[in-house]
């Protein structure tokens, strides 16, 4: 299939005027230049690589922690026509069984996906090594010390999924569950009430992500930086953040694209009400309240989000952040945070077809998967 008088994205280089070819799930061809006869006239269209959600806990009335194939497979399908083509689920805290069971599931669903679902790209282990005291709304119960051995058990269980896994690095055990974790994985701070030199050990044992910043975390303060701080000093670290209008101020958003120039990885944290009416639903086996796009406990606790990454993404360029970076945010970065931007998160020849067409209003207008409409 070729598009022609499209404006294509071209990562650092912006958007580029011209025509997009792609045969058999690979693009085989970018030509810059003017409209081509050969091919579909986008009329000035817009061409984004397709979104990669490297946080989300559910949508569409499921969630990965449920442990069912069915609701990963009604996610996928969710995912793919809002065009988030790949996505990273994450894991609630919860009982080694009931983790054993999700990501059995995850596994499953690589095999029975369909072409128009979107990929399933790994595993984010969100829980249990957190927090007592910045828990948010992870359930305190099942909380437990950073256990390297039952971390290998679920990777085993995942079939070697876990490609993220979160820790509070003041927990005792914490350093040395980096120094061997990150081996095999992605270790990200999480949950935590570290300080900067807690941060700082972390990174330097092997920690390269930080969750959600800013949420879960001590605030940054001008004479007690915390994680925020260490993380703005350790310069291979990428910090994700939610931009659902919730999680995070418009002007801290701002704040955080300047004080992380390629290193912001916008996530969903989308919980099973996200693209559901409002109302009562579950989360991590608590209640929780969807309300004009909120979504809390009973106390009021945030507890995870109601959109997507999509609109997160739109809602970035709507407080200001410049297109590019927006939809860097979105698609290549989590990408590489992943291990998966050799396959996906660009437009390039060579790559898998994953793509969004949207109008100059930022409005999905079609979404591809491997080349196959959605």
């Amino acid at each position: 299939m070729l598009f022609t008088n499209a404006l294509i994205f071209q990562g650092q280089k912006g958007f580029v005027r011209g025509s997009l070819r792609f045969e058999n799930g690979i693009i085989t061809e970018i030509e810059a230049g003017e409209a081509r006869e050969d091919g579909e006239d986008l009329a000035g269209a817009y061409i984004i690589p397709g979104l990669v959600d490297i946080h989300i806990h559910g949508c569409a009335g499921a969630d990965f922690s449920d442990g069912s194939t069915e609701g990963l497979l009604r996610m996928g399908s969710y995912l793919a026509k809002r065009g988030i083509t790949s996505f990273v689920p994450a894991s609630m805290t919860l009982p080694y069984d009931d983790l054993r069971k999700a990501f059995r599931s995850a596994a499953e669903y690589t095999e029975e996906r369909s072409s128009t679902q979107a990929h399933l790209a790994g595993i984010h282990m969100e829980g249990p090594y957190l927090s007592e005291r910045k828990k948010g709304a992870q359930n305190g119960e099942y909380l437990k010390s950073p256990d390297p051995e039952m971390f290998l058990k679920l990777q085993e269980e995942s079939r070697g999924l876990i490609k993220i896994v979160d820790v509070a690095p003041e927990l005792a055990g914490a350093e040395t569950f980096i120094e061997e974790v990150s081996k095999r994985c992605l270790v990200s701070l999480a949950h935590t009430e570290a300080d900067y030199d807690q941060a700082m050990r972390a990174f330097r044992a092997g920690a390269s992500h930080v969750t959600h910043l800013f949420n879960a975390m001590p605030p940054l303060h001008h004479r007690v930086p915390g994680v925020i701080g260490a993380a703005f000093d350790a310069r291979n670290v990428c910090a994700e953040l939610v931009c659902d209008g919730v999680h995070i101020h418009p002007a801290v958003v701002r704040m955080a694209f300047r004080l992380f120039p390629g290193r912001i990885c916008l996530v969903s944290d989308a919980a099973r009400c996200c693209g559901m009416p409002d109302g009562w639903y579950e989360l991590g086996g608590q209640q929780v309240k969807l309300k004009n796009g909120s979504v809390r406990l009973a106390d009021g606790t945030i507890a995870g989000a109601g959109s997507d990454l999509f609109t997160d993404m739109v809602n970035a360029i709507k407080f200001g952040i410049p297109a590019k970076e927006a939809i860097m945010a979105a698609t290549l970065i989590p990408a590489r945070e992943a291990g998966i931007d050799a396959e996906t998160g660009s437009l390039e020849p060579g790559k898998r077809a994953d793509l969004v067409i949207c109008d100059r209003k930022w409005k999905s207008r079609e979404v591809f998967i491997g080349g196959n409409r959605v």
